[in-house]
């Protein structure tokens, strides 16, 4: 008990380990995996307290109050909806245990410890997370430059439209066509999906 204490105190026991997949399945966050939709575990660091598991969709934090708690809250953070920023590795000095990965996700800094044996597994997700940062980032200019080129396309059709027609039902047309724009343009430019990603650069 005493031992369990000291390394919470030391913050030891929040040192954290990569899983092997094959052990994925004994892991809290495999619960929380939406496997019905083809969501899919790419990579897992655990530590006594926390479980970050970063899937093809999301990554899944469950957040620890401390290596001796029980009590768990789960973060769903979507790739669609939240963007990976300042993202950085920190190797291990000469007497250092651990090494870190470090991002922002969803308004929220995450540094994750992980044991030094680690390092060319973390290597690999870092420059996952770096690839997937460089498509979020290059998809959300491109929609920007979809939706001003939208927005001047609509200002100049509705100049017309006052001048040449009915303007009730060249406003339904307008608007119509600016629905389905935006539509098209969200699924072109916001990747729901990064497996791919996570195959060619996370060597499990």
């Amino acid at each position: 008990m005493f031992g369990k204490v000291a390394a919470d105190m030391l913050g030891l026991s929040d040192i954290g380990s990569v899983i092997k997949p094959e052990d994925y399945n004994k892991v809290d966050a495999d619960d929380y995996v939406m496997h019905e939709d083809g969501e899919k575990i790419f990579f897992l660091i655990k530590s006594k307290a926390d479980e970050y598991c970063f899937t093809n969709q999301s990554l899944i934090h469950l957040d620890g109050t401390s290596a001796m708690s029980k009590k768990r809250l789960l973060r769903r953070y979507p790739y669609a909806k939240f963007q990976f920023d300042d993202i950085f590795l920190e190797t291990a000095g000469t007497v250092d245990l651990d090494i870190e990965i470090k991002f922002s996700l969803g308004g929220r800094a995450y540094s994750i410890d992980v044991q030094k044996k680690f390092i060319a597994e973390l290597k690999d997700l870092y420059k996952a997370l770096m690839k997937i940062s460089e498509i979020q980032m290059e998809n959300d200019i491109a929609q920007q430059h979809a939706q001003q080129s939208l927005d001047t396309a609509v200002a100049t059709v509705g100049k017309i439209a006052r001048v040449e027609g009915d303007i009730t039902d060249q406003f339904k047309n307008i608007n119509q066509l600016a629905f389905d724009w935006k539509r098209q343009t969200r699924s072109q430019f916001v990747v729901r999906d990064f497996g791919a990603v996570f195959e060619k650069y996370i060597n499990n």
